[in-house]
């Protein structure tokens, strides 16, 4: 059946860089947009980017990791990839990467619009 994975998550210090991977299989990665959420403790899941079906022309990012963060995907690989900078304590939650529930459809950043997510990955940065 379709499935997300994530890897890549740790424990790094403020400034530090990781870089998030999240692979999918069971269906047709290039025709869905694949996104990046995250959640902290107490917190609702927060969009964090996303990247659209194809060639990943359309992407957006939240306000919060824009000039930071960098989504990109390989269709060969069934991989989209979060490379994340300069990472400060607020980026601590834990990550999830999710698959549009409509394919060839961009420019979503709602989770209502995606229907299958990965177990989730643990970011940790301390100050």
């Amino acid at each position: 059946q379709a499935q997300l994975v994530e890897s890549g998550g740790g424990l790094v210090q403020a400034g530090a860089s990781l870089r998030l991977s999240c692979t999918g299989s069971g269906y047709m990665f290039s025709s869905f947009t694949v996104g990046w959420f995250r959640q902290a403790p107490g917190k609702e899941r927060e969009f964090v980017a996303a990247i659209s079906y194809g060639n990943g022309m359309y992407i957006d990012y939240s306000g919060s990791v824009k000039e930071r963060f960098t989504i990109s995907r390989d269709n060969d690989k069934n991989t989209v990839d979060l490379q994340m900078n300069s990472l400060q304590p607020e980026d601590t939650a834990v990550y999830f990467c999710a698959k549009a529930r409509i394919q060839f459809r961009s420019r979503i950043t709602q989770d209502r619009d995606f229907n299958l997510w990965g177990q989730g990955t643990q970011v940790t940065v301390s100050s």
